[in-house]
């Protein structure tokens, strides 16, 4: 359908959720192509280089389900340090009552290291909401948060990724994906965490490696990895996250709330009546304009 259609489009809009992968030969198939909008948070199915040499413009509904995200990273952090999926499978699928080996993976979160990567609206979020359980936190961002801030919540900053991983308990991803966090998480970086932590990427999948995921589990280094995002989107029947160790999985249905929603509903309007009514479309809306990264990409994205 969209290979069908994209020739004589003017505007795509897309989710995160199911996204119309806007490649370097889908935009040259696309000579009317003039505004790309994410309903949601996250223009990586668009390649930006492309757009930017052929002068379109991409936008997304930048805050429109951030808190709908960091709540549910915070619920898979919580669901794999207690073991909550494996005990909740224990008395519906299996009809058990195996109360030690339900608790036989279940710790509690408070006295962990907990990090983020990526300390932007959703990981800063998720830090303010991990502050209450008593845990050690820490962070990496390009732009270091205020130093008042950093007081507030306690936050240890870490001057790169590696060191990051290395000092945590448990780490949860909210960068963007872009050259420079391509499979950034893969086995060389994965052995540098403790044997024993746990993984949360409600991110982008592409972000880790998918295979070396799966290996730090099978041999135990990571103790689980939950997350909501996938490559490609939806992902293939075997896809070996589906069938993996000590997951929890979800089908990139976090910043899919209701209440999300009706904010990221109402953004793809305000962006296209801007954009028919000839206004400028809010800074913080915007990937790329005029041939060039603007806004929150000049912020988040590398090209």
């Amino acid at each position: 359908m969209l290979d069908r259609e994209l020739p004589d489009a003017d505007v795509v809009i897309s989710q995160p959720f199911w996204p119309a992968y806007l490649t370097p030969d889908r935009i040259r198939r696309a000579p009317r192509l003039k505004l790309s909008i994410t309903a949601g948070i996250g223009s990586d199915h668009v390649d930006l280089p492309s757009a930017i040499e052929h002068d379109i413009t991409v936008a997304e509904v930048t805050y429109s389900n951030s808190i709908s995200v960091a709540e549910h990273a915070v619920m898979q952090i919580l669901a794999l340090a207690h073991n909550y999926l494996p005990a909740h499978e224990w008395v519906t699928a299996r009809r058990g009552w195996h109360v030690a080996d339900s608790v036989s993976r279940n710790y509690d979160l408070e006295g962990m290291d907990v990090g983020v990567f990526g300390a932007g609206r959703i990981g800063l979020a998720v830090l303010r909401r991990l502050q209450p359980f008593d845990v050690k936190l820490h962070y990496n961002d390009v732009h270091r948060l205020p130093p008042d801030l950093e007081r507030e919540l306690g936050l240890t900053w870490h001057e790169d990724a590696r060191s990051l991983a290395a000092a945590v308990d448990v780490l949860s991803i909210h960068a963007p994906l872009h050259a420079k966090t391509v499979n950034l998480f893969d086995d060389e970086m994965l052995a540098t965490m403790k044997r024993g932590s746990y993984l949360v990427n409600t991110a982008r999948a592409l972000i880790v490696d998918r295979d070396a995921v799966v290996r730090a589990l099978e041999r135990g280094h990571l103790a689980g990895y939950a997350g909501d995002v996938w490559y490609p989107e939806p992902p293939e029947e075997d896809h070996p996250w589906r069938s993996m160790p000590h997951e929890g999985m979800t089908p990139h249905v976090s910043g899919s709330t209701l209440s999300a929603q009706a904010r990221y509903a109402a953004g793809v309007r305000e962006i296209l009546e801007c954009w028919f009514d000839d206004r400028p479309i809010r800074q913080e809306y915007l990937i790329v304009e005029g041939g060039r990264l603007a806004g929150t990409g000049a912020r988040s994205y590398t090209v």
